[in-house]
This record gives C-alpha cells, structure tokens and sequence, in this order.
C-alpha cells in the first residue's frame, strides 16, 4: 500500500505542508503517524484533496466541505449527491445576487463615465460635477438610445450574444419578453452576457434558473423598448 510523507503528499496535490496540517486540524484530512512521530497519508488522501480542491473552487465553506467529506466517507455517491445540491442552490442564488449588484454597479460607472462627455465647468467642480449621482433609466437613457456603450464595444458584446444563442436548443416568447433554453455548460457566460447587458441598458431585465441539466434564461423590456430586446435575442 502507498503512503507518503507530508512533504511528498503536498508535492503529489500542489497544496503545501501547511496547508494539509491545517486541513488535519479542520477534520478534512487524516493522517497516521509512524514509529518515529512522523505524519503519514494513505493513496485516498490524493482522491480526497482533489474533492476539497473541487469544493473550493466552488466557493463552499470548510463547514460544508467537512458535511461532504463525511457524506463521501460513507461511500453512497448518492448521499453526497443529496447533501451537495442544496449547497449548490444556495451557492447560485448567492451569486446571482451578486451579479445584480455588479451589473447595477456598472451601470452607475457608466453613467458616470458618460457624463464626463460634457464639456468641464470653468474652476472648481461642483457638486456632481464629476460624480454625480445616479440618475433614473429614463433620464440616463433617452428612447432614441438604447445603450451607453461606444459602437465598437457594443458590437462587441451583441457578438458574444450571437455565440451565446447558437447553443440555444429552444426560444419561446413570453409576456414582455423572450425565453431562452440553453445547456447548462454555458450557464456562466449567459449569467455574465446578462450583467453585463443591465449596466449598459438598464432597462432590461434577466434571470437565469438552471434546473435539470439546462439554464433557462428569460429577458424582459417595458414595451417601448421590446425591439431593442428583440433585436438582441430574438422574439421566440
């Protein structure tokens, strides 16, 4: 049976001897020792540092990891299934929130950035000269123009969205909108193509649910601007 020192556990994963004494102090990882003391790991320590590094990329806690670790211990696929999905859920929910707040973030800096256009007053700023506060949708984006961005980018991203929707197995109209279904492969590019989208056309509305394998992506305008929507993703 393999077994390995610390220092040759920690070059076989890429982590470092710290890291896997830490990881034997939080209950993810266990080591035996030998007869002179020294900590030694079995040839399930590589196949169980790959599930932490796995988890962590994912961004769950080393609470949820241990509940996991302790889920696969007991050898059922299944049980680990069951426990991972509501993480999962909760995961998602918890960065589509932060897409929100990112795409709203970015359409105030484009906003911003767009007022730096007019001309400077003479002398000191005043205020909201420079950093003015937002403005609402209908101010910030008159009817006649549908987005802030400059031509180039704009045909930038309507490109991206072009190779988003050929993946697209189905599009359907809804009230207000499209709907779109696309493979869940692309789930984070679609997610990242929509944050993007509200900082720039603020009037626009996504949401993004994945569910059985697919991402089902729906986008939504007021009616004046449904062409625009259109225009973007088609009508179905």
């Amino acid at each position: 049976m393999t077994t390995y020192q610390i220092s040759e556990l920690a070059s076989r994963t890429g982590t470092t001897p710290a890291t896997l004494r830490f990881y034997e102090q939080e209950g993810l990882l266990a080591a035996v020792r030998s007869a002179a003391g020294y900590r030694r790991y079995g040839e399930d320590a590589v196949e169980r540092l790959e599930f932490v590094a796995d988890a962590k990329r994912l961004g769950l806690s080393l609470g949820n990891i241990r509940e996991l670790l302790a889920a696969w211990d007991e050898g059922e696929c299944v049980i680990v299934r069951d426990r991972l999905r509501p993480l999962l859920e909760a995961r998602i929910a918890g960065a589509q929130r932060q897409a929100t707040e990112a795409a709203t973030l970015m359409g105030e800096l484009t906003r911003a950035l767009s007022n730096l256009a007019a001309p400077p007053v003479a002398g000191q700023c005043d205020p909201g000269c420079c950093l003015a506060a937002p403005v609402t949708e209908e101010a910030s984006v008159p009817a006649a123009d549908c987005c802030l961005l400059p031509a180039d980018a704009q045909a930038r991203q309507l490109g991206e969205w072009r190779g988003l929707l050929a993946h697209a197995r189905q599009r359907a109209p809804i009230d207000g909108g499209v709907r779109v279904w696309l493979p869940i492969s692309v789930a984070a590019q679609a997610a990242a193509l929509a944050a993007a989208e509200v900082a720039c056309c603020p009037f626009f509305a996504f949401t993004l649910q994945l569910a059985e394998g697919e991402a089902l992506l729906e986008a939504r305008a007021p009616a004046d601007r449904l062409s625009a929507l259109s225009a973007l993703l088609g009508d179905g």
